[in-house]
């Protein structure tokens, strides 16, 4: 990962501040709420690729790079990575801005969502991008 660069071309899909409630005693931010904001930023992301309501189906590659800390900025960035017919694949990479310090990449993963309809049951993606 030393390579790793900022998304520096688009907005975070969410950003938020790790607070103590999100953490173990030592400070750290539980791997579970930052997998929560992922989920999230990347849902927020596959319901406007899909045009519409969106659930997760599957999350693939999660790979943990460094702790969060209390205190950290989390912001989370996505990129489609693939659209099937009723689904969309989305690549989300969680950057922290920490006090005194540059940004750093924390964790990424891949995430899958299925486009539904209003009874639950999966439709067509109507890819808004094309």
């Amino acid at each position: 990962m030393p390579n790793a660069k900022k998304p520096t071309d688009q907005e975070p899909a969410i950003r938020t501040v790790a607070m103590p409630a999100d953490a173990n005693p030592n400070g750290d931010i539980f791997g579970g709420w930052l997998l929560s904001q992922m989920d999230v930023a990347g849902g927020v992301h596959a319901n406007h690729v899909a045009g519409g309501r969106v659930v997760t189906i599957g999350i693939e590659a999660m790979t943990f790079h460094k702790p969060v800390y209390i205190g950290d900025q989390v912001s989370c960035y996505c990129q489609t990575k693939e659209i099937g017919n009723t689904s969309v694949a989305v690549k989300v990479e969680t950057w922290v801005c920490r006090q005194d310090s540059k940004d750093e990449k924390v964790t990424e993963g891949l995430f899958t969502y299925v486009a539904i309809d209003i009874n639950g049951q999966p439709r067509p993606v109507v890819d808004k991008h094309q």
